[in-house]
C-alpha cells in the first residue's frame, strides 16, 4: 500500500532563506513538531548520499529511522528515503 501526502505553505521570505533553513537537518526539530532529535550518520553538509537518523513521536509512538538523501539541488529540491526504519518512506521538499 502506498500513501501520498502533499502539503503546501507560503512563507513571506526569500526562497533561498527558506530552503537553506528547512533543508538543514539540524533545523528540523525547530519546525517539525514530531521530530524530537537528529543525528548525522555521515559528515555534514547535506548532499546526495548523506544519512541522518531521526527520532520522531507520531500517534503516541516513538519512531527511529535513518533517511538517506537521494537528491539534493540547493535551494530547489530535497528527496530522502529510509535507509533504516520500521517501514519505507520517501520525503520530498520542493521550494518555488
Amino acid at each position: 500500500m502506498t500513501i501520498d501526502v502533499t502539503s503546501k505553505i507560503e512563507i513571506a521570505r526569500p526562497r533561498a532563506v527558506v530552503a537553506d533553513f528547512s533543508a538543514d537537518p539540524d533545523n528540523v526539530p525547530r519546525w517539525y513538531v514530531n521530530i524530537k532529535s537528529v543525528e548525522w550518520k555521515t559528515p555534514r553538509p547535506a548532499r546526495a548520499g548523506s544519512r541522518i537518523a531521526f527520532v520522531a513521536q507520531f500517534l503516541g509512538r516513538r519512531l527511529v529511522y535513518t533517511y538517506e538523501i537521494v537528491e539534493f539541488v540547493q535551494g530547489e529540491r530535497l528527496v530522502m528515503r529510509t535507509a533504516e526504519g520500521p517501514f519505507p518512506m520517501e520525503t520530498s521538499y520542493t521550494w518555488r
